[in-house]
């Protein structure tokens, strides 16, 4: 079955808009990976200052060859283009899951 990664970025408030921004100009930068089966940025309401990045994969190989390759580019490794902006998130924690069981709606 697929795996799952959720990045936990822990956002001060004043970054939480450059967060969002960065992630809306990179759309597309994972879609087209081999493997890739969904993406989430899910924001904070209430009681924390995480964000948390989902991510789906249809396994944990097809993960690792977009961390070593399409991830850096996308995160600003390698590019040669002088300083790197300087990261919306203060920390991060990068949890994996199997899934084992899911669901959708029913469909009539």
């Amino acid at each position: 079955m697929s795996i799952v990664k959720i990045n936990a970025l822990t956002v001060p408030a004043d970054q939480r808009e450059v967060l969002e921004k960065r992630f809306s100009a990179r759309a597309g930068a994972v879609e087209g990976s081999d493997g890739f089966e969904w993406f989430e940025l899910l924001r904070p309401l209430e009681g924390t200052d995480q964000y948390l990045v989902y991510t789906k994969w249809r396994s944990e190989e097809d993960f690792q060859a977009w961390m070593s390759g399409p991830a850096k580019r996308a995160h600003g490794e390698g590019k040669g283009e002088g300083e790197r902006p300087k990261p919306a998130s203060t920390d991060s924690t990068l949890w994996s899951f199997e899934v084992v069981q899911q669901e959708g709606p029913k469909r009539a």
